[in-house]
């Protein structure tokens, strides 16, 4: 993917997404790591009035330059991991409302807007994107294979039906640091949900286009690399409610 190639989605001019119809503000973390093909996408679909926080997890590629020049706070994490880049953004946020999104081009952050709005209205207090391929070859057979048996883990562990531990969501700031996250690698998503099922907090989820990332992947590209998110979060499945918290 090129710099200012289209992905799908709203129109949108050089200074910001789609009109964001009073949406409140927000800051969108991106846990980065070597994304400098698909960044000036990503950042140029960011809604306006709102801030990207690149947190570079160790690249090699100029991301954090890049991202720093189109205008993203950066933030280094040298831990790797993405719990660790996630919750680094996380801390690094100061907007009430937060979200979270892939830094490959896999996903377009100007469809948070609506998410942000479901949770400020109270409908909900966490939100997750459902991820739907838009092309073959989107998600690898193995990928959806791990996600769905994920799924079916989280279900029996907490009841909550969700098709996908999908990478975009929203929520409260103070509320997702209220929740202790202390999963640092590929567990983290899970980790976020499963404590937020266990305090109680009302939990949506709705359809997202999932394009096929720029580069590859880190995690779900390999049977290696998803097997170790596999692994990781059936480790946040099995440690019981009461030491959730």
């Amino acid at each position: 993917m090129g710099e200012g190639e289209p992905r799908g989605g709203p129109e949108r001019g050089l200074s910001g997404g789609p009109a964001g119809g009073g949406s409140p503000p927000a800051d969108v973390v991106l846990p980065c790591l070597d994304e400098a093909e698909a960044l000036p996408w990503v950042l140029d679909r960011i809604p306006p009035g709102w801030r990207a926080i690149v947190v570079d997890n160790g690249s090699t590629d100029g991301s954090a330059e890049i991202a720093a020049r189109l205008g993203a706070r950066v933030v280094a994490e040298p831990r790797r991991g993405f719990g660790a880049a996630c919750h680094t953004g996380l801390r690094a946020a100061e907007e009430e409302f937060v979200c979270f999104c892939d830094c490959d081009g896999s996903l377009d952050p100007a469809l948070l807007v609506p998410m942000v709005a479901s949770v400020r209205s109270g409908a909900a207090d966490l939100v997750v994107g459902r991820r739907r391929p838009t092309a073959r070859g989107a998600w690898p057979p193995h990928a959806r294979v791990g996600n769905a048996a994920v799924a079916r883990m989280l279900r029996r562990r907490t009841g909550l039906r969700l098709g996908d531990i999908g990478p975009l969501r929203a929520a409260r700031r103070a509320a997702l640091l209220g929740l202790a996250l202390t999963d640092r690698r590929s567990g983290y998503p899970l980790q976020m949900v499963v404590r937020a099922a266990d305090a109680g907090w009302r939990i949506s989820e709705v359809d997202v286009p999932y394009a096929p990332r720029s580069g590859r992947s880190k995690v779900t590209g390999t049977w290696r690399g998803t097997w170790t998110a596999v692994r990781d979060m059936r480790a946040v499945l099995r440690t019981p409610s009461e030491e959730t918290r």
